[in-house]
């Protein structure tokens, strides 16, 4: 068969034959018919995300969408290495697949289904977010960000705040339900900072509930120090670290935790059981077309996964195979 395999360090995975899928016990055998290209998907077939081990001559993608030997369409994440989800069939262990709900359609499901794990997973198991409450999520201009402020306003949130750096990107997202938008420009020595912070104070002064952070690095320290320095309230604010686009550390100070209503907690593979973020999958399959969500996608055929991986697209990539 042909899949997206892994064979240099680094390196986009090639368009390839692989041995075809043995399932073992317990395991389903899936004809695969779409697979998102996601920031989890990328870091894996890296070998830089935490959960990934040994990706040489593996197969890329984590999660897509296929049909089993009866022929029911399904939703499926993580199969075993050297399994992947890149490829025309893969075998996936039963308890890692949901049947998809005849109004999503495949592309669709494949699309929404990363991001919105992350989203409710996020919002709902870490944050416990209640209606009423404001939100600030930064980076919301990403596949995940866009969708956060719509799930968001769907469980009925009293105001969303968003931030990032593209302001123009930002400016869209309120007809998706963003209330404020907060641009900021950060560079390499923290210049801009200052600005972001007094951008922010008069809302957290105000109140803010819940952080939902897909950037870390400089805007995320400069969120966290200014909820320290001007939080009015003692009621905690949840800060949820999900995503790392803007890499590196930050420094916080132990006086600010200590001087603050400040909760930290991180959502991913690992800080939740994958049977909750399984489920947080079929929340938002279920919610899907009474909450109007909307994720915007590109079809690519799995043939060209080499000269696409790299590329910086605002919208959702999904590869298709030809089985």
């Amino acid at each position: 068969m042909k899949a997206a395999v892994i064979t240099t360090a680094g390196q986009p995975p090639v368009y390839a034959d692989a041995p075809e899928p043995s399932p073992k016990a317990g395991e389903l055998l899936l004809r695969v018919q779409a697979s998102a290209l996601s920031q989890l998907a990328k870091g894996r077939a890296a070998g830089t995300h935490y959960s990934a081990d040994n990706v040489l001559g593996t197969i890329a993608g984590v999660d897509g969408v296929g049909l089993t030997d009866d022929g029911r369409r399904v939703y499926f994440a993580l199969p075993d290495a050297p399994n992947g989800a890149m490829a025309e069939r893969t075998a996936v262990p039963a308890s890692r697949i949901i049947e998809l709900p005849e109004e999503i359609d495949t592309i669709e499901a494949a699309a929404i289904a990363n991001p919105g794990m992350s989203v409710r997973t996020a919002l709902v198991l870490r944050a416990n977010f209640q209606p009423g409450e404001t939100v600030l999520i930064n980076g919301a201009t990403g596949a995940a960000g866009k969708l956060c402020v719509q799930v968001a306003r769907h469980l009925g949130a009293g105001r969303i705040l968003v931030s990032g750096r593209n302001a123009a990107a930002l400016e869209e997202l309120r007809a998706l339900g963003a209330d404020i938008v907060v641009p900021f420009s950060i560079d390499a020595s923290n210049e801009g900072s200052q600005a972001f912070e007094d951008a922010l104070k008069p809302h957290v002064a105000e109140g803010i509930d819940v952080v939902i952070d897909y950037l870390w690095g400089a805007s995320a320290q400069t969120i966290l120090t200014t909820i320290a320095k001007a939080a009015e309230s003692t009621s905690p604010v949840r800060f949820v670290q999900v995503g790392s686009m803007s890499g590196g550390n930050i420094q916080l100070p132990s006086a600010a935790l200590r001087s603050s209503p400040l909760v930290l907690m991180g959502s991913g593979l690992k800080s939740v059981p994958l049977d909750r973020l399984l489920d947080s999958v079929s929340n938002i399959f279920r919610i899907y077309k009474a909450a109007g969500l909307q994720v915007s996608t590109k079809t690519v055929p799995l043939t060209n996964v080499s000269t696409t991986w790299l590329q910086d697209s605002r919208e959702r990539i999904v590869f298709t195979t030809q089985s």
